[in-house]
């Protein structure tokens, strides 16, 4: 129904009333109708469709001086409308009681010869919780929000007997009083401010990313067995005689992939075997559902937040060593170009020989050193590096796009204090299983695209031309001497441009900024290919124990390839549920990246708190109208306001750079200082930088 809605909405230049959108349908009856209106109130808040002051309905991008999109407010009150061709700056006056999150209509007006924005209406507000502290004022209890961001006060109307200053709680907004004003109901007692954990507990809670399991479907682990049945082993390809294994972090408990290979004159057998945990997980059961309602596993700092419980994720559905396991697995025949030749996806048996770790494999892989208990397996992991680096060797000549962007690795103390800051590592092992495992999703992808049937693909948007350019031209304002002559938007130009990054100083920033102008990459029932790794199929199979797409790709081949059910019925009901799937997978995805990343900037802050007035070398990788970010070496990233530069400094957007009165003195991006620690504080996750005097 939605496509056509929009087909018809977008046939003339003009708005709709209901009527007719519903005549055009050729809908009959009141449920009919009913579905009309809810579909377009979704579209609505979705910021697709437009409803006019007179009740019609219209195209947003036919709107000519109206913009939808989420609210980002700063903490000084101000905020932007986020879009993706440059943000639009809302002032604190015309925010209309939208707050951090909202989906938003806005009017868009010149002020000063430049645009801004005015929030018309609230289409959905995306913050129906908050976090804060509770602190007793006249014997009431008051509540601090963690989230400077949301400049609103939230009025208790409930109370919990044992509530006492310093927890920390979950308030449901129940009701707007005002602008700024809500009431609202304490759900939860998260903890007490000074519970070991609590803070990482606290951003899963403020991410909305559920800690506990019901009890409805922890009771459903009673009828899941520890091991596996005689009676599950029928049906399925017993492969408990090849040499299997996998490999690892050194603790990783929940292990959902296995490798084997062999060499058949010019050709390599690879196989990828996946955990099979939609024999275990099925439809219509509280773990399915709730996995469902995760989306995926949340990895913040050392501590792991689960789709499936342990009793699953680490027991019957992990592929240890030395026990029977049921898997999928995806056996591929590849030549020595790296093509897959032919292939074979089939339910199957296996025990994997050993769980090894990227620590040991890298030894071999690199020093040729082989660590003890792994010398039976070396000819296997030399022959499995080989076809790796065969493999890597196609996916760049097809458009993969060689992005090396630094991460950041929490260490921490027995009490979960952040002690070092380290960049993560990878070595040949890592790119060894990367590699495999983007073969497998890809041969998956392709079969079911082949059998023209409903899937789940991860996919991943061109590049706008235009995105591009502005890099370009910013490598040339920058002085960045590279040859760009000829560079477009395809992924080999791409990845032609940054082998010309190789070597500079800024190549870490730069490269920062060049992904930042490529799409997100998203879950999609509509497959228009993966741009960033150059390939027309593909889709998520390799990690259903962390990601629920997975999950719902092996439930997809038990019942297409397997079960062989492919009736009307059955591609109908997958049409449009894989569609939801698509969605709430992309949302609870980027929630748990955005959990990651609060975690990461309260760790850094945390562990900075204990250098403060230090001095270190960093480089400039933002500038702003308040001032400039700077990263040193472990990434640690900080703000130098620009009350803080000796002089009067003014904002050039064209040059991304702050220059002083008399053009003396300028800080852009890429640029060395050198800088003092000023304050960090791990509560509200900032870092502030002050500039050493002799680059003031």
């Amino acid at each position: 129904m939605r496509d056509r809605i929009l087909e018809y909405l977008g046939l003339e230049d003009k708005a709709k009333t209901l009527i007719e959108i519903n005549d055009y349908l050729e809908l009959k009856s009141a449920n009919e109708l009913k579905e009309l209106q809810n579909e377009l109130q979704e579209l609505i808040k979705s910021g697709i469709v437009h409803e006019t002051k007179k009740g019609k309905y219209m195209l947003m991008k036919d709107c000519a001086s109206l913009l939808t999109g989420k609210i980002d407010v700063t903490k000084n009150g101000y905020a932007f409308l986020l879009k993706e061709d440059g943000d639009l700056f809302i002032s604190k006056d015309n925010l209309n009681g939208a707050i951090e999150g909202d989906m938003v209509l806005v009017d868009v007006f010149t002020r000063n010869d430049k645009l801004e924005g005015k929030v018309l209406k609230i289409l959905d507000r995306k913050v129906n919780t908050v976090i804060g502290e509770i602190l007793y004022v006249n014997n009431k209890p008051t509540l601090i929000l963690d989230n400077k961001k949301l400049d609103i006060e939230v009025e208790l109307i409930n109370h919990f007997a044992n509530l006492v200053d310093g927890h920390k709680v979950l308030v449901e907004l129940k009701e707007q009083i005002n602008s700024n004003r809500f009431k609202g109901i304490i759900l939860k007692i998260i903890g007490h401010k000074n519970d070991p954990d609590i803070d990482i507990v606290t951003i899963a809670y403020k991410h909305n990313i559920a800690i506990d399991f019901s009890e409805e479907a922890l009771k459903e682990l009673e009828n899941i067995p520890e091991e596996v049945k005689e009676e599950e082993k029928i049906g399925r390809k017993d492969l408990t005689e090849e040499v299997i294994f996998t490999i690892d972090g050194d603790d990783t408990k929940d292990i959902d992939d296995a490798i084997s290979i062999k060499k058949n004159k010019d050709l390599y057998e690879l196989g990828v075997h996946i955990a099979d945990v939609s024999h275990y997980v099925r439809p219509g059961t509280n773990l399915y559902n709730e996995a469902f309602l995760r989306g995926t596993s949340s990895y913040l700092a050392d501590r792991v937040i689960p789709m499936l419980p342990h009793e699953l994720s680490n027991g019957i559905c992990s592929l240890n060593p030395g026990v029977l396991r049921l898997a999928i697995s995806c056996v591929m025949q590849i030549d020595k170009e790296g093509k897959v030749v032919d292939y074979d996806i089939f339910p199957s048996v296996i025990k994997s020989r050993k769980q090894m770790t990227y620590k040991c494999v890298n030894k071999i892989l690199e020093e040729n050193i082989v660590p003890s208990g792994y010398e039976e397996f070396k000819d296997e992991l030399l022959l499995m590096n080989e076809l790796a680096h065969i493999l890597r060797k196609r996916k760049v000549k097809m458009g993969y796009i060689e992005f090396e962007i630094p991460e950041a690795k929490i260490i921490q103390d027995e009490n979960g204090k952040c002690i070092d800051i380290v960049k993560r590592e990878q070595h040949e092992g890592e790119n060894l299983i990367e590699d495999f495992m983007i073969a497998a999703n890809e041969t998956v992808a392709t079969h079911i695209t082949n059998m023209d049937l409903p899937f789940i693909y991860r996919v991943h948007g061109e590049p706008k031309p235009e995105k591009i350019e502005d890099f370009l031209s910013l490598l040339k304002m920058l002085k960045i001497k590279v040859n760009t002559k000829g560079i477009s938007s395809s992924g080999r130009d791409i990845n032609r441009l940054l082998k010309e990054l190789d070597g500079l100083e800024e190549k870490s920033i730069l490269s920062k900024m060049l992904l930042r102008s490529m799409q997100k990459a998203i879950y999609s029932a509509t497959n228009i290919g993966h741009f960033g790794l150059g390939l027309k199929n593909y889709t998520h199979f390799t990690s259903p124990i962390r990601r629920f797409p997975d999950t719902t790709v092996h439930e997809l081949l038990r019942t297409y390839l397997f079960d062989k059910r492919i009736d009307k019925e059955t591609v109908n009901y997958y049409t449009k549920y894989l569609v939801e799937v698509a969605e709430h997978s992309s949302e609870r995805e980027q929630a748990a990246v955005d959990a990651e990343r609060d975690v990461v900037d309260m760790k850094m802050a945390e562990y900075m708190e204990s250098h403060i007035g230090e001095v270190y070398d960093g480089i400039i990788t933002t500038v702003t109208t308040f001032g400039f970010f700077v990263e040193l070496p472990n990434l640690v990233e900080g703000l130098v306001h620009i009350s803080t530069l000796d002089g009067f400094y003014t904002y050039i957007p064209e040059m991304l750079s702050l220059v002083n009165q008399d053009k003396s003195k300028m800080y852009r991006i890429g640029d060395k200082v050198t800088i003092k620690v000023l304050n960090a504080s791990k509560s509200d996750g900032i870092i502030d930088f002050e500039v050493q005097d002799g680059n003031n």
